[in-house]
């Protein structure tokens, strides 16, 4: 019987230390996730400013 707990201790520190692990893991994606929602929001952005430009340009350019 020392043997069964013994080896149920073993694995139980096993899984906390995954579990540990697992969870630096996704919060470094999480981190990742965020910064990318970031850069696509600059980009989104930087895209509807060259939208008016675009329109003009092409309205300039039937009057000219």
């Amino acid at each position: 019987m020392s043997d069964a707990l013994e080896e149920m201790y073993i694995r139980r520190t096993e899984l906390k230390a995954h579990e540990r692990e697992c969870a630096l893991r996704y919060e470094y994606i999480e981190k990742r996730l965020e910064e990318g929602s970031e850069k696509f929001k600059k980009l989104e952005m930087l895209l509807w400013g060259v939208y008016p430009f675009m329109i003009v340009t092409i309205v300039a350019s039937k009057f000219l």
